[in-house]
């Protein structure tokens, strides 16, 4: 889906996505101390929200007009104590390279492999030594196992594609899991 599509998306419905974040998120990330964070396709705010609430600085990156307003929207109203910047920009297009961040996300977003390859890779440069990057998303066996999500194998990744992508730093986590009806990938990887 494009720019446009997803605008339309958002626009049609109250709020698009649950209020609660990712089940990944608070069990890898609920333990580590606030800091930097980069989140990449940020869409409503459902993560950076999570973040903000426990004191983190959140980069919120999103191409989503309307998803970002109702992320502004919804930390305003939290009065989440941690501070976020919200970046409308394509992920196809975006450079993250400039900053340094103790936590990179990427959650169920799902990219052609060249451009998925491509800003992993600028975005796993820009963590700061120890820093934690966190990648779910659907896995390629999810097409024949699983329910909903995109469709279209190109969007679909293993643990072995994302690993190959975060090349340099130490890759922690590394799987394949079945969550209800969805087949996904979960990596966590950390800069030595």
């Amino acid at each position: 889906m494009d720019r446009h599509q997803w605008n339309e998306r958002y626009a049609a419905q109250p709020l698009l996505w649950a209020v609660d974040p990712n089940p990944f998120l608070s069990g890898e990330v609920g333990a580590r101390p606030p800091g930097r964070a980069l989140d990449l396709g940020a869409g409503e705010g459902r993560t950076t929200l999570w973040l903000a609430e426990r004191g983190w600085q959140v980069t919120a990156v999103d191409f989503s007009d309307v998803a970002l307003d109702r992320g502004r929207q919804r930390v305003a109203a939290a009065g989440a104590p941690g501070a976020v910047e919200w970046v409308n920009a394509d992920l196809v297009e975006y450079d993250p390279t400039g900053g340094v961040y103790d936590l990179v996300l990427l959650m169920f977003i799902h990219l052609p492999a060249p451009d998925r390859r491509r800003l992993l890779s600028l975005a796993a440069a820009t963590l700061a030594p120890g820093g934690m990057f966190l990648v779910a998303g659907y896995d390629t066996t999810h097409v024949t196992s699983g329910q909903g999500g995109p469709r279209g194998p190109m969007a679909y990744f293993s643990p072995d594609d994302i690993v190959a992508d975060l090349e340099g730093l130490r890759v922690e986590r590394a799987e394949r899991i079945t969550v209800g009806d969805a087949v996904d990938t979960v990596v966590r990887a950390v800069r030595g």
